[in-house]
């Protein structure tokens, strides 16, 4: 997690773990980011390579490739091979770009 903290305060927009509480979110655009599941390799009946798959869900009120952009641009510099989606989310007026990787989980000890 601590890897995926370090990308995310590169990109230096604001962020939240899943969501802001309600009432508290920044001005557009920010990030949440969210690890919702995991692709473990197994191997002698145990979890012997870890990973995790990564959200990073970047929220604009307009297209904006400039933020965009800056997200990509860190990513890329870290070596993340990444997908992106893009949706128009009606009920918030907000544009969602999602970018979905997979990233190997650093045992910290």
């Amino acid at each position: 997690m601590d890897e995926l903290l370090s990308i995310i305060s590169e990109i230096a927009l604001p962020s939240a773990y899943d969501h802001f509480a309600e009432g508290e979110a920044p001005q557009l655009p920010y990030l949440l980011y969210l690890i919702p599941a995991n692709n473990n390799f197994a191997a002698d009946n145990r979890a012997y390579f870890k990973v995790n798959e990564v959200h990073i869900e970047l929220y604009t009120d307009r297209k904006d490739l400039t933020a965009e952009q800056r997200v990509e641009a860190v990513l890329d510099r870290h070596g993340i091979f990444y997908n992106r989606s893009e949706t128009w989310i009606e009920s918030e007026q907000l544009y969602e770009v999602l970018y979905y990787f997979d990233m190997e989980v650093k045992d910290n000890a």
